[in-house]
């Protein structure tokens, strides 16, 4: 493989190790080790019908990015270690969408949800639990 310290990554297609195991196309760099690792931008998707699109570091979702599911469901922004982590959105399969603060792939601070009706609340989310949200209205 050509020497990528020079600032220009390799642009590749091959077989990702670990949980993706189909690269349409993207960019990788040696490791310290020297071991070939995915590393800028990529689309890849699982065998699963699980497509990432966005940033990837040393063989993570590292950065911005997108992760779609084949139920329907969506999150893009953030990622940390292969987590949603940071601002983001998450759409789920019924339609509903949270916008606002993850933490290692929980929804975690300020935050709105809106349901599949339209109707939105906004407040702090810790998980599965959100305590004392406020509905907001259209006027």
């Amino acid at each position: 493989l050509p020497d990528t310290k020079e600032g220009n990554p390799l642009q590749t297609d091959g077989i990702l190790p670990n949980m993706f195991v189909y690269l349409t196309e993207g960019q990788c760099s040696r490791s310290e080790s020297g071991a070939l690792v995915w590393d800028g931008v990529g689309k890849h998707t699982s065998a699963s019908g699980i497509i990432y699109t966005g940033d990837w570091q040393e063989d993570k979702m590292q950065g911005r990015g997108t992760l779609q599911f084949p139920s329907g469901a969506q999150y893009e922004g953030e990622f940390k270690d292969n987590m949603y982590h940071g601002l983001g959105k998450y759409i789920f399969p019924d339609g509903s969408v949270y916008k606002g603060c993850f933490c290692n792939d929980r929804l975690e601070g300020e935050g709105t949800f809106t349901d599949a009706q339209g109707l939105s609340w906004t407040g702090d989310f810790h998980g599965e639990v959100a305590l004392a949200l406020k509905l907001l209205h259209n006027l």
